[in-house]
């Protein structure tokens, strides 16, 4: 029987990134069975880097469709899981942006990245090869997520002069995910909408126009990203625990979500997750 090895050094971005980078996430995983990751869905927007084979982003039934290999790829928020193949082993930095930091170092809004993934080099140019290239040559995980900050705050310099960077986004749209995310999705968005003084129909268009995901979707992104934080604890509860937890009506709605989002039941993506074990 094959026996993985997981190892996760997580560290904060320079404070001069706080508000629009949550976080860094080093991980290596070796020893495991070839298979697919389904990367879920969640509130951030995901920069990775392979620091060994190339991300091999495959298209599967129930997954964001996107086919290609990329040595550092950049992600949008979705409503499907992305499948990445790999071959029992996966080595790299991921990077976890807030929608609100898209304009800030991407320089365009996170809608212009929903649903999808691109090569970073399409988003940050030379700068998406120095991320790259610096993150491989760090001989430690402080010298690479140095190197992360580095190349993210020169982005973020380099777009200080962009219209899209500039734009003010509408403090209704920042107020309602605030009010989404911190409820883990447990907000009725008509009365979310009345409180900030639109109209249900005006907050979706306003707040797809920036996130890329309307507000229904993104309270189901919420509530799915809650229940795969507890699947995938180190001790997990059972799964009626877990859709009790997060808001579910029953276990059977939780499954249908589970499916929506990663093309799996819970219990055969557990059997099939390599991070899950």
């Amino acid at each position: 029987m094959t026996v993985g090895s997981a190892t996760q050094v997580t560290a904060q971005p320079s404070p001069a990134l706080r508000g629009y980078v949550m976080s860094y996430d080093g991980f290596e995983q070796h020893g495991f069975p070839p298979g697919i990751h389904r990367g879920a869905p969640g509130r951030y927007l995901t920069l990775v880097v392979s620091l060994s084979e190339p991300i091999q982003v495959v298209p599967v039934e129930g997954c964001t469709v996107r086919d290609g290999r990329f040595d550092a790829l950049v992600g949008g928020l979705t409503s499907k899981a992305v499948a990445i193949g790999h071959d029992g082993r996966q080595h790299g930095v991921k990077v976890s942006l807030t929608p609100m930091g898209a304009r800030a170092v991407y320089g365009m809004p996170a809608a212009a990245l929903a649903n999808d993934v691109v090569d970073v080099g399409r988003i940050l140019g030379g700068l998406g090869r120095e991320l790259t290239e610096r993150s491989r040559e760090a001989r430690s995980w402080r010298e690479r997520f140095a190197a992360v900050d580095d190349v993210l705050l020169a982005a973020v310099r380099g777009h200080d002069t962009s219209p899209a960077a500039r734009a003010p986004i509408r403090p209704e749209v920042r107020e309602a995910w605030r009010r989404l995310s911190s409820s883990r999705g447990a907000v009725q968005i008509g009365s979310l909408a009345a409180e900030l003084g639109w109209s249900r129909r005006h907050l979706t268009r306003q707040f797809h126009s920036e996130i890329g995901l309307t507000p229904k979707e993104a309270a189901r992104v919420l509530r799915f990203e809650h229940a795969y934080v507890l699947a995938t604890a180190g001790t997990p509860p059972t799964w009626s625990t877990i859709a009790s937890a997060t808001g579910f009506a029953d276990q059977a709605h939780l499954v249908r979500d589970w499916r929506d989002f990663t093309g799996l039941t819970p219990t055969a993506w557990r059997g099939s997750e390599l991070l899950a074990h």
